[in-house]
């Protein structure tokens, strides 16, 4: 039998298979590829958001106060609601701290007749400062970055106190 060396209907059939494959691998590897070794570039800019208007809070009486932020995780981003307590000094200096108890998270209030912030899950009580007067808190509550922009306060990252031994 003699085999010619040349173009046939098998070959065509393969190479166009192998193409196929090839482009198969590549529409799925490719975005993995970029999706390992490219991500999505973090931003670092802290963003600031406007709590509101604290020229009318009465000093030395904490509020509690909600705002917007955006949450980016990889490339989704998610519009989030989120709180702090606000304490304008009789001085005028405001501070605002996160809406967590920092034992476990739980969720803390303002006693107005204790003058205290007062975690119900764990018993852990806070003073208008923000300092732990008793309870399982192992810290001061979390702070918020904070500065004016005249009437209004702008909250940047929380930040976590050091732990006083």
């Amino acid at each position: 039998m003699v085999q010619t060396a040349g173009f046939t209907r098998r070959r065509l059939y393969v190479g166009v298979i192998y193409a196929l494959w090839a482009a198969i691998a590549g529409a799925l590897g490719l975005p993995a590829l970029a999706y390992l070794f490219f991500p999505p570039k973090a931003r670092r800019e802290n963003e600031w958001v406007d709590l509101g208007d604290v020229s009318r809070l009465a000093p030395d009486s904490p509020v509690e106060m909600t705002f917007r932020h955006n949450r980016v995780d990889g490339w989704k981003v998610t519009s989030e609601k989120s709180g702090a307590w606000v304490v304008r000094a009789t001085g005028g200096a405001v501070t605002a701290f996160g809406p967590q108890c920092t034992h476990l998270g739980c969720a803390y209030h303002w006693e107005e007749g204790k003058g205290e912030f007062i975690c119900p899950c764990h018993n852990s009580v806070f003073g208008m400062d923000g300092r732990v007067i008793s309870g399982p808190a192992p810290r001061p509550l979390d702070r918020y970055e904070s500065r004016m922009n005249g009437s209004h306060l702008m909250l940047g990252r929380l930040i976590q106190p050091e732990r006083k031994s």
